[in-house]
């Protein structure tokens, strides 16, 4: 009960209003189902001359307590005044029309109530949905990569998809439980204590027996389904990873082995699924049983009252009351109902709450400092680790304004690490990095992000038009702009040669392009953004020879009068760096120009020996 409050609370406020109204329709909705089926007494009575009650017409008096209840049984004497009057005043056919008339009557209104009951809470529905997607959206953009890197990417698309539909229909049948239900059961209840209060307290004492025995059934499914969304998210990144590597998994001939791992995924998903639907299912057949056996004990029980002659309860009242009991049966049927989907809401909200309540370590500052950018860049005694071992040890580097500084390495020695710690995708656990003095945690992460630009060796494009991925980032750019910067990225002659020039779309992850052509695009956004600051992390190592010339003319027209910070794995490219640092197992072994590092027969020697590159 108190989880479903706290997932009312934190997702219905903004909708309160349209909830008011759709409770207020419930209510009308159910005294006018009352009213149509209380017509029944008088009819059976009256029309067929089963009692010789008299009815006469009682004034009401709201002015105590005492008095008030008085009313209340004079509301329904005069109710049943007006029906005897119709059938004195006209024919038994006349007064059947009457009352027929009045039956539709109050059906019409009831069906609209209820239509209006369903009306409103379809804002809600939608908006609670929207809401959390737009949260999980919001919060996956502003977690820090480190996040990402212990989930599946397709494990967090099940939890915006699945997860998200799952707790949609746990707040709708919340809703229900708490304000449509309830109100159902509260006035049917009312209108049964009105005909009986003996027949009602017998039925109180019964209906929790009843839905204590559905509680049990449905005990463990919320567990049960937790585990089936787990597995529905494993499953989302199988399929995620299949699309990514369809290349490699035809390559090397591995369609079986991924189809059967999917299989059996798929199977497992199955059979945990099963045993949810089972127990769920297992709900409807199960209340309408416990609701025969309700309806029988109670006939016995009020048959036993009408046998007695002391009895105020009629075989007419009874009828109507049973009538009501009836309807009181499916709304206690729904609440049953309500209690699995709940089950199974407040699963996939706990994974849902692993994004939204995940603390992101990179934070804000609560007084952010300008940021400047005149003199250089320092890392001052830095260390960092992704998890146990240290990847960055101990690191001293200072980049100063204009200066090209290259890191070199082999794999795992911590270069693009070092690169990653600048715009804070990381920070780092000992030692600080500052921008002209000021530790870049005392920036704010937009301004310290907007003086740099980065180049990596995998382009990332959108799959939108070469204007919108050139553009991405930066607002106000006109053609011309979006245009000069394509030509001094070397991508003009290609993109115009497009069928529909600037507004090509370039596909998935810029799949219609080739590698030398996605690298210039990404070039090409890094020109138009203009940073002071350019991080260059493997741009060339992954072309051909043809491509590389092209990229490399166009990244030493974007270096040109700027800071650049270039970690390359091939040493021709940063032969002509100011300074060229390497990198060894997350130290700087050594630094200096080239012709300095080839003097000293050290690791770079070594490095360009390796890779066939004359030192000299």
């Amino acid at each position: 009960m108190k989880d479903f409050l706290l997932l009312l609370k934190r997702f219905v406020p903004p909708y309160k209003k349209y909830l008011g109204l759709s409770i207020i329709m419930n209510i009308l909705s159910a005294l006018l189902n009352l009213l149509t089926f209380a017509i029944i007494k008088p009819i059976l009575e009256l029309l067929f001359k089963t009692t010789d009650i008299v009815y006469n017409y009682q004034p009401y008096d709201f002015s105590s307590f005492g008095s008030a209840l008085h009313s209340l049984d004079a509301l329904k004497n005069n109710f049943f005044w007006y029906i005897s009057e119709i059938l004195n005043r006209y024919d038994a056919t006349t007064a059947l029309v009457i009352l027929a008339l009045y039956l539709v009557g109050a059906t019409v209104f009831r069906t609209l109530a209820m239509y209006l009951a369903f009306y409103f809470m379809i804002p809600v529905r939608t908006g609670v949905v929207r809401d959390i997607r737009n949260r999980i959206n919001s919060k996956i953009l502003s977690l820090p990569l480190a996040f990402f890197s212990e989930e599946r990417k397709g494990d967090i698309i099940a939890r915006i998809s699945g997860d998200v539909n799952e707790i949609e229909s746990s707040v709708m049948s919340s809703l229900d439980m708490l304000f449509k239900n309830p109100v159902l059961i509260i006035i049917y209840l009312i209108g049964m204590t009105v005909i009986s209060w003996q027949l009602t307290l017998f039925v109180i004492l019964v209906l929790p027996l009843a839905g204590y025995i559905m509680g049990q059934i449905g005990k463990k499914l919320k567990k049960t389904s937790y585990v089936g969304q787990q597995q529905w998210g494993y499953l989302m990144s199988l399929v995620e990873e299949t699309l990514g590597g369809l290349r490699i998994i035809k390559a090397f001939n591995a369609e079986d082995k991924i189809a059967k791992r999917f299989s059996n995924s798929n199977e497992t998903f199955r059979s945990i699924t099963m045993g949810v639907f089972r127990r769920q299912q297992m709900a409807h057949p199960m209340s309408e049983l416990l609701g025969t056996i309700t309806i029988a004990i109670v006939l016995v029980y009020g048959g036993t009252l009408i046998l007695d002659n002391n009895s105020a309860i009629t075989g007419s009242s009874f009828i109507v009351y049973l009538t009501v009991f009836y309807l009181l049966i499916n709304p206690a049927k729904d609440l049953t109902k309500s209690v699995y989907s709940i089950q199974k809401g407040l699963a996939s909200l706990e994974r849902v709450d692993k994004i939204l309540k995940a603390e992101s370590t990179i934070k804000d500052p609560v007084k952010p400092f300008p940021v400047t950018f005149e003199r250089e860049i320092e890392y001052n005694n830095i260390w960092f680790r992704y998890s146990e071992s240290w990847v960055i040890k101990n690191v001293s580097l200072a980049i100063e304004r204009g200066k090209t500084i290259a890191l070199v390495g082999q794999s795992g020695s911590g270069k693009s690490t070092l690169a990653d710690l600048l715009p804070r995708f990381y920070d780092v656990e000992k030692g600080s990095i500052t921008i002209d003095g000021r530790d870049i945690r005392e920036i704010s992460l937009r301004d310290l992000r907007k003086v740099m630009g980065i180049v990596s060796q995998d382009a990332i494009l959108f799959n939108d038009s070469f204007y919108n991925n050139i553009t991405f980032g930066v607002e106000n750019a006109t053609e011309a702009q979006v245009e000069e910067a394509a030509r001094i990225a070397n991508a003009h002659e290609f993109i115009v040669a497009s069928e529909h020039g600037y507004h090509t779309n370039v596909g998935d992850r810029g799949c219609k392009l080739s590698g030398g052509q996605r690298q210039r695009i990404s070039i090409a956004r890094a020109v138009l953004k203009n940073p002071p600051l350019l991080i260059l992390d493997e741009a060339t190592s992954a072309l051909d020879t043809e491509s590389e010339r092209l990229v490399q003319d166009a990244l030493d027209r974007l270096m040109k009068n700027r800071t650049t910070l270039v970690i390359a794995h091939r040493l021709s490219t940063v032969r002509n760096a100011d300074r060229i640092c390497v990198m060894h197992e997350g130290e700087i072994v050594e630094q200096g120009s080239h012709e300095e590092l080839i003097s000293r027969d050290g690791y770079y020697r070594r490095l360009c020996e390796m890779q066939f590159l004359n030192p000299k």
